[in-house]
C-alpha cells in the first residue's frame, strides 16, 4: 500500500506539473469566472490573445477511489459580463440613396427602426466591390491583405488577389467563437475561392471553417433566389425549392435565422450569439415576390423618371440631416446616360419597370430584417443586442447595361438589348423567368448624391454606404447622426472593443496581422458626436482604378472604364494611365469641385501616400481587367485536365470545379442502358434557363440543347426513340475560334465564336447544327454541372421541368475537351488585336 501511495502521489505530480504547461495558470485581468469551480454551473472567460485557449486546470481531487476523490469540470466559457449579443447585417448593391432611411424613396421601415433608436452613419465606406467589402467586414484587415483585391471568380494568383483569407488573419467569427459566443452566418458568402465550393471542399475557407458553427446560404456572387443552385445548410448541398414554386430565399434564410435563435433562446436564454446576416437582395437577380411587386407599383415612387428622382432624394437627404446644407448635388452624366426626357415612351416604360422590382427587393429584403429583429425584442434580447445595419457592401450596380436586361450575364459578355427587344419579358420582370438587373441610369440615382457607382473606388458612389447602429443599453442618442470617416476595416475593431475580447496574436499557433482598422466605439457617445475621426488614412482601390483618402483630402482616379463596359480590354499601365483629381471634403461632401489644378504639391504627396499604402497592403500589382478575368486560368479540381470521366452517380458540382466548354471544341459522350418501356431525364447538363446546355432523353429519344443567354436555344434529336438496352449517345462540337487560355484572357480574340455540333447515337450521325455563337467570357455565378438531374432551371422549358431525374441507367458519361492548337500567325494576330484593344 505504501508503494502505490508513493506512486499515486508522483503521479499526481505530473498531473499537476502537466496542467501548468498546458496554461492552466494563463489567467489575465481580462477573465473572469462565476460559480465554484469546477462545479457544472461554473463560468470562465478566456485569454483571447491566444486562441483555442488550453485545456483548464483540473480543480478537483484524485484518489486511489472515487468515493475518495472529487469530481470537477471544466467551466463553461463565456465572453466577458455585458458583452453583447451582435447581430450584424449587410446587404447588397444598395447605393447611399436608396434606403428611405439615407433620403432613398424605396421604404425601408426596419433600418428606419433602428436608425430612429441609435445612429446613422454618413460618412462609412465599402471597397466598391461585393467580397472584397466582406473580408474586410470579417477579417478587420483590408481587403487585399486578405487576398480580397477583388472578387474570387476572377482571382489571379498574386498575393492581393487570390481570394484566400489566410490563417494569420483569423475572422471575428473565430475570435468570437472561441471566446464563448454562438455565431451563425446566413445569406451570402463570397468569400470561399470559386474552386473549393464543391463537396471535395476543403472546407477551411467555408463560413463553418472560418468561425461560423452554421451557415445557410449560397456560395457565390449571386444566386437565382427563387431555385439557388449552389445553395448550403453548413457544407451540404439543399434544394429546399424544389416542388415549392412560391418558395424564395430573402424569405426562407429568414426563416432559418429566426429558428437558429429560437434553439438558443430554447437551450440557454443568457446564451450570447453574432448572427451575420447578408441577404442576397439586392443584387442581380432582382426577385422580389409578386406581393412587394404589386406593393411598390402602386405606390408609383419612379413615374418622373430617374432626373427626377435624383432630385427628390436629395431633397430628402438634406431635410433628414444626413448629408451637410450646404452639400452639391453631383452633375449627371449627360455624356454617358440620357436623361429621362430623352428616352423613348418604350424606354421609359421598361425601365419604370425595373426600377419597381428592385425596389419591391430591397422593400422585401428589408422586412425580412425587420422579423430578425422582432424576434431579438420577442425574445427579451433587445436591450443587450448591438444591431449594426450597413446598407450595401458597395455602391448601387451599373452592371446592368445602359438599358438593363432580363438576364444579369448579358452584360457581363458584352451583349446589350433595347427596350423593345426587352418588352416581351415585361410582366415576367423578377420572376423565375428572368434574372433581372435595371438599367445604368438607376444605379446612378440610388447614389445621390455621389457620382460614380459599385466598382469605381475612387468617389463616393461606389463606396459610400448608409449604415445604422442601435444598442439600447449603451447608445442613448437616440437618432443621432454621425460625421466621422469610417470603413468596413472598422466593424471587428469595434466589436472588440464592445465585447471586451482583445484582439488574438495567435490562432491555432500561428502569428495574427494586426488588425488594420479602428474601433468605431468613441462614436457611440453623444459627447463625441462631432469628435475628429480617428481614421486617418485610408487607400481605395479596384480594378485598376485608385484613390486615397487622408485626413479629410481624397484623391481620386478618374475612371477609364465605366463599370458597364464589363468586356474592354485592360489596361495597359493602370499604374500611370489615369487622371486624378483632388478634393478638399471639408468643403465638398460630394466631391463635386476638383482642386488639383491649384494643389499640384498635394496631389503628389497624396499619390505618394497611395503607392506606399499598396506596397504595404499587397495591392500590387495593378490590373484593370474585369469580365475577360473570369476566363484566366486558375486552380481547381479540373485544372490540367483535358478527359473527364463520371460514374454515372447524381452529382451536382458548383462553377470552378467544372469541365471548361467555353472557347474550345469538346465532345461529351455517354453510355447509358434504357430500360423497358424507356427512358426519360436529363444524363448531363450544365446550368439553366440562363445559360446552359443539356443532352437528355425525351420519351427515349436523345435531345441535346445549347441555350445562349435564353436569347436562342440550338437544339438537335434523334429521329426516333431508343430501344431497350444498352446505347451510346455522343456529342461533338467543333470550336471555330482561338480558344481559351492566357492569351484569350489577355486581348478577347478568339472568344464567344460559333461552330458546329453534331449529334450521334450508337456510332450515326443523327442531326447537326451550327451555332453562330457561343458564351464567350462569363457563365452565370449560380451555374452548376449535373448527372442524372437538373439542379434549379431547366436549359429548355419547352421540353422539360427539374429536376427531370434520368429513369434509365447511366453507366459513364466522358467529356474530353481539345483546345485548338495555336499557329504562330494566330499568336501575332491575337497580339496585334490587343495592341489596338489597348489603344
Amino acid at each position: 500500500m505504501e508503494s502505490r501511495a508513493k506512486f499515486l502521489k508522483l503521479a499526481l505530480g505530473v498531473v499537476a506539473v502537466s496542467s501548468l504547461i498546458t496554461g492552466g495558470n494563463v489567467a489575465s485581468a481580462q477573465q473572469q469566472t462565476t460559480g465554484t469551480p469546477g462545479s457544472p454551473d461554473a463560468t470562465t472567460t478566456v485569454d483571447s490573445r491566444y486562441l483555442p485557449p488550453p485545456p483548464q486546470k483540473f480543480q478537483g481531487e484524485i484518489g486511489l477511489n472515487a468515493d475518495q476523490s472529487k469530481t470537477a469540470w471544466p467551466a463553461r466559457i463565456v465572453p466577458p459580463k455585458g458583452a453583447p449579443n451582435i447581430l450584424l447585417i449587410l446587404t447588397d448593391d444598395v447605393g447611399f440613396g436608396a434606403p428611405s432611411t439615407f433620403g432613398g424613396l424605396i421604404p425601408t421601415p426596419a433600418m428606419d427602426r433602428i436608425a430612429n433608436n441609435g445612429l446613422r452613419y454618413t460618412n462609412f465606406h465599402s471597397t466598391s466591390l461585393c467580397s472584397p467589402s466582406r473580408a474586410a467586414l470579417i477579417t478587420g484587415r483590408n481587403h487585399h491583405s486578405v487576398g480580397f483585391g477583388a472578387i474570387s471568380e476572377i482571382a489571379t494568383g498574386f498575393p492581393g488577389y487570390n481570394s484566400v483569407i489566410g490563417k494569420d488573419s483569423a475572422t471575428i467569427g473565430r475570435v468570437l467563437l472561441e471566446n464563448g459566443y454562438k455565431t451563425a452566418w446566413e445569406g451570402k458568402n463570397h468569400n470561399t475561392l470559386v474552386y473549393q465550393t464543391s463537396a471535395a471542399g476543403p472546407f477551411d475557407q467555408w463560413p463553418t471553417g472560418m468561425g461560423f458553427s452554421h451557415f445557410y446560404g449560397f456560395m457565390g456572387g449571386d444566386a437565382d433566389q427563387w431555385a439557388p443552385g449552389s445553395l448550403f445548410r453548413d457544407t451540404t448541398h439543399i434544394e429546399p425549392f424544389l416542388g415549392h414554386p412560391k418558395w424564395n430565399l430573402i424569405t426562407a434564410m429568414a426563416d432559418d435565422a429566426i429558428q437558429w435563435m429560437n434553439e438558443l433562446n430554447d437551450v440557454n436564454p443568457d446564451m450570447p450569439f453574432l448572427l451575420y446576416y447578408a441577404p442576397g437582395g439586392t443584387h442581380s437577380p432582382h426577385h422580389p415576390t409578386q406581393e412587394w411587386v404589386d406593393k411598390i407599383s402602386a405606390m408609383h415612387l419612379f413615374d418622373k423618371g430617374w432626373n427626377a428622382t435624383r432630385d427628390q432624394i436629395f431633397a430628402n437627404q438634406k431635410r433628414l440631416g444626413v448629408i451637410p446644407q450646404d452639400a452639391k448635388l453631383t452633375p449627371w452624366p449627360k455624356d454617358m446616360i440620357k436623361e429621362w426626357d430623352q428616352l423613348t415612351p418604350a424606354e421609359q416604360k421598361l425601365f419604370i419597370r425595373q426600377a419597381d422590382v428592385y425596389a419591391a427587393y430591397l422593400a422585401y429584403t428589408d422586412h425580412q430584417i425587420g422579423r430578425i429583429i422582432d424576434e431579438i425584442d420577442k425574445e427579451g434580447k433587445l436591450d443587450n443586442t448591438l444591431i449594426m445595419y450597413i446598407s450595401g457592401d458597395n455602391g448601387s450596380s451599373a452592371e446592368g447595361s445602359l438599358t438593363g436586361t432580363p438576364n444579369e450575364i448579358t452584360a457581363f459578355n458584352g451583349v446589350q438589348l433595347t427596350a423593345e427587344q426587352q418588352m416581351p419579358s415585361y410582366d415576367a420582370w423578377g420572376t423565375d423567368m428572368t434574372y433581372p438587373h435595371y438599367s445604368i441610369g438607376w444605379a446612378w440615382a440610388f447614389d445621390t448624391p455621389y457620382k460614380w457607382t459599385k466598382q469605381i473606388p475612387s468617389y463616393f458612389g461606389g463606396t459610400r454606404q448608409g449604415m445604422a447602429i442601435t444598442w439600447p443599453a449603451k447608445i442613448a442618442d437616440k437618432g443621432g447622426i454621425r460625421w466621422q470617416f469610417h470603413h468596413f476595416i472598422d466593424i471587428v475593431p469595434t466589436l472588440l472593443e464592445v465585447t471586451g475580447i482583445p484582439a488574438p496574436v495567435m490562432v491555432d499557433g500561428i502569428a495574427q496581422k494586426p488588425i488594420e482598422g479602428v474601433s468605431m466605439a468613441y462614436t457611440f457617445d453623444k459627447a463625441n458626436a462631432n469628435a475628429p475621426s480617428r481614421h486617418h488614412t485610408r487607400y481605395f482601390e479596384m480594378l485598376g482604378v485608385q484613390g486615397l483618402y487622408n485626413d479629410g483630402w481624397m484623391l481620386s482616379a478618374d475612371p477609364i472604364r465605366a463599370p458597364w463596359q464589363l468586356s474592354m480590354a485592360a489596361i495597359t499601365d493602370p499604374a500611370t494611365a489615369f487622371k486624378f483629381e483632388l478634393f478638399d471634403l471639408s468643403k465638398d461632401w460630394t466631391q463635386y469641385t476638383d482642386v488639383s489644378a491649384a494643389n499640384p504639391k498635394k496631389v503628389q504627396e497624396m499619390k505618394d501616400l497611395m503607392f506606399g499604402e499598396f506596397a504595404k497592403y499587397q495591392v500590387l500589382p495593378l490590373d484593370s481587367t474585369a469580365s475577360p478575368r473570369f476566363v484566366a486560368p486558375r486552380p481547381s479540381q479540373a485544372a490540367g485536365r483535358n478527359l473527364f470521366n463520371y460514374l454515372g452517380a447524381t452529382v451536382s458540382i458548383p462553377a470552378g470545379n467544372q469541365p471548361g466548354l467555353l472557347n474550345t471544341s469538346y465532345t461529351i459522350t455517354a453510355d447509358i442502358n434504357v430500360p423497358e418501356g424507356g427512358a426519360d431525364g436529363v444524363i448531363v447538363s450544365e446550368g439553366g434557363r440562363f445559360f446552359g446546355w443539356g443532352l437528355y432523353l425525351l420519351k427515349s429519344t436523345p435531345v441535346y440543347t445549347y441555350n445562349l443567354l435564353d436569347l436562342k436555344r440550338t437544339r438537335l434529336a434523334g429521329t426516333e426513340a431508343l430501344a431497350f438496352g444498352k446505347h451510346t449517345i455522343e456529342y461533338d462540337f467543333k470550336y471555330n475560334g482561338l480558344g481559351e487560355g492566357t492569351l484569350a484572357y489577355n486581348n478577347l480574340s478568339g472568344v464567344g465564336k460559333g461552330g458546329t455540333g453534331t449529334l450521334k447515337v450508337d456510332g450515326k450521325v443523327v442531326s447537326t447544327e451550327t451555332l453562330e455563337h457561343t458564351l464567350p467570357m462569363v457563365k452565370p455565378l449560380d451555374d452548376t454541372f449535373n448527372i442524372g438531374s437538373s439542379d434549379n432551371a431547366p436549359v429548355n422549358d419547352a421540353d422539360y421541368k427539374v429536376p427531370f431525374p434520368f429513369t434509365g441507367t447511366i453507366n459513364k458519361v466522358t467529356i474530353a475537351v481539345e483546345p485548338p492548337v495555336l499557329t504562330p500567325a494566330d499568336i501575332k494576330k491575337m497580339q496585334s488585336a490587343q495592341g489596338s484593344a489597348s489603344d
